[in-house]
């Protein structure tokens, strides 16, 4: 991807601009400036999948509901060439919550879908890809209460054909499936498992934010897929009324934050992108972790506009899946000595 002097309209490929530029016709149709959505508009967009027990690309998905009341479920991706059925029976679990800014897409959508194979397959990890409810309908904390009742389902349920290895689980997501991972570490490391144990955290451009703006929100106008404005409406329709952008959900380390010191967090990897306005708030959280002493290690792309990794094509996306892959490999290694 080539570069471009100008720092408010970065140079992408056409076919990403063709499809920001869908996507902000759609985001226009469908929102309403109070926070509300067209919830008919919204789900007539967000073309879904089916599970399947016969390979696609080596890897079988199947859907597991939890609560049908809150359309609580997840899909495992299982990748199927290790060999036969118990050759996966020492692969890691991943714990995957999907981006859309707590409002838009779910476990199924097809990005995911397609993202969450090819993590399956490059990694050689079952994905376990959570379905939350979605705000404005469902406010915060209601997607942190999802996942973390996923974990505790998961914990305390013994899964047909499920071989993967419950003692070295990571937490991982994009967007605000990133914000989750945090938030959802933090309440799952106080909490007394029987058979989970996470070894790492993977946040991919996590959204996060604070009522102050940053370099990078104010410089980067003109990104692709999210900007300063699309950030400040996803928030009003996730936060609680009465709650602003320094709430610690948003603001992990901000004025209201959580002292997290005594919180044995796993260690954390940030993708941070050259070309996403929320990066300074991602480098915040890597600096933040920093100082409460947990491990943490950043990695970022120049060219790496938010959400970068959904795009196959892009030169970005493997260089994600390999800095992904060593540093499970080096939790992996830690966790057995």
């Amino acid at each position: 991807m080539a570069q471009n002097d100008d720092p408010e309209s970065p140079e992408v490929p056409c076919e990403i601009k063709l499809i920001n530029c869908a996507f902000c016709v759609f985001f226009n149709v469908i929102r309403r400036t109070n926070g509300i959505v067209y919830r008919f508009l919204r789900s007539a967009f967000d073309l879904k999948t089916c599970p399947s027990k016969k390979p696609i690309i080596g890897v079988k998905t199947t859907d597991i509901t939890i609560d049908n009341s809150r359309n609580l479920w997840f899909r495992i991706y299982t990748p199927t060439n290790t060999g036969d059925d118990a050759a996966t029976a020492g692969l890691p679990v991943i714990f995957f919550f999907h981006g859309g800014g707590f409002v838009f897409l779910a476990a199924n959508s097809l990005p995911y879908e397609l993202f969450c194979r090819g993590l399956a397959k490059h990694l050689s990890a079952i994905i376990i890809s959570v379905n939350y409810r979605l705000a404005p309908d469902y406010r915060c904390p209601s997607q942190y209460e999802d996942g973390f009742d996923a974990l505790k389902f998961i914990d305390a349920t013994k899964l047909e054909d499920f071989s993967g290895n419950l003692k070295q689980c990571f937490l991982a997501g994009d967007s605000a499936g990133g914000n989750m991972v945090h938030n959802i570490a933090v309440k799952a490391m106080k909490h007394e498992f029987s058979k989970l144990k996470f070894i790492g955290n993977i946040l991919m451009q996590p959204f996060f934010g604070g009522e102050e703006r940053t370099e990078s929100e104010c410089r980067l106008t003109r990104a692709p897929l999210m900007s300063k404005d699309i950030a400040d409406w996803m928030w009003k329709s996730f936060l609680p009324e009465g709650s602003n952008r320094d709430d610690p959900a948003v603001n992990i380390f901000g004025p209201n934050s959580v002292d997290i010191s005594g919180v044995n967090l796993p260690s954390s990897i940030i993708f941070v992108g050259g070309l996403d306005p929320l990066q300074d708030w991602q480098k915040r959280y890597y600096e933040g972790l920093k100082k409460y002493g947990k491990e943490a290690q950043l990695v970022e792309f120049d060219n790496g506009f938010h959400s970068f990794y959904l795009f196959p094509e892009l030169p970005e996306r493997c260089c994600l899946m390999k800095e992904t892959k060593e540093f499970m490999q080096k939790q992996l290694e830690s966790s057995n000595i």
